[in-house]
């Protein structure tokens, strides 16, 4: 990648409304951030409106056991294995494959090296790949296919 298609694409990042781009060119890669901040729109003010429910009578209910209400236990991090927490860094969907129905990226007790793609985190249409930091096994995979991730929310285990 020369330098000359490097200033044009900083020139475009300047004159457009995108404030970030990620090129990769075989090993070589660059990412360009926009000095503009994100426009802020202003919101209307919403009324919220609270309505009291009717009270109800008082009626004998059949006592249910409560294993059927009750939400799955969240695993204690005692149960975890023991490994380095690879974590998401963004808000977004993760996604185990590059695309519906294709095999995993990794799957449990697979060797992977650092840079090895683990995932894919969408956000705003844009697929990102989420690489392993480092080498190791993937000793969990901690968050479904097709579920939304939070920011610095635990993905894998490699160990």
């Amino acid at each position: 990648m020369d330098i000359q298609k490097i200033e044009q694409l900083i020139a475009l990042i300047e004159k457009s409304n995108v404030n970030e781009i990620e090129i990769k060119e075989g090993e070589t890669s660059i990412r360009i951030t926009g000095s503009h901040p994100q426009p802020v729109h202003a919101l209307a003010p919403q009324q919220f409106i609270h309505h009291a429910p009717a009270a109800m009578p008082q009626q004998p209910v059949a006592a249910e056991p409560q294993a059927q209400h009750a939400a799955p236990a969240a695993k204690p991090a005692d149960s975890l294995p023991q490994g380095k927490q690879v974590k998401s860094p963004m808000v977004g969907t993760f996604y185990q494959s590059p695309s519906p129905g294709a095999a995993s990226f990794v799957t449990e007790g697979q060797a992977v090296k650092a840079g090895d793609t683990l995932c894919i985190i969408e956000a705003m249409k844009i697929m990102n790949q989420i690489e392993a930091d480092h080498s190791g096994t993937v000793l969990k995979i901690l968050v479904e296919d097709g579920s939304p991730v939070e920011y610095d929310q635990p993905l894998f285990i490699i160990g």
